[in-house]
């Protein structure tokens, strides 16, 4: 799962992620984030499983979590 943010929804994605956890089903899917308020810190903070700084970096990562 990808989630791009804006300031205004970066409290959805630590939302999104503890929705998988309650739904069971966390561990079965990768959680990277990215957009321009965001950072490393920010995807450790809210337990996302990386962070890209732009598509390039979306598309390494992604295809890190297949391998």
């Amino acid at each position: 799962m990808s989630l791009s943010a804006l300031t205004t929804t970066m409290p959805v994605m630590e939302d999104t992620v503890k929705s998988l956890e309650e739904a069971g089903i966390r561990e079965q899917v990768k959680v990277m984030i990215g957009g321009a308020p965001v950072s490393q810190d920010f995807a450790d903070e809210i337990g996302a499983d990386g962070y890209a700084a732009d598509g390039s970096a979306a598309t390494d990562l992604a295809r890190e979590f297949v391998n």
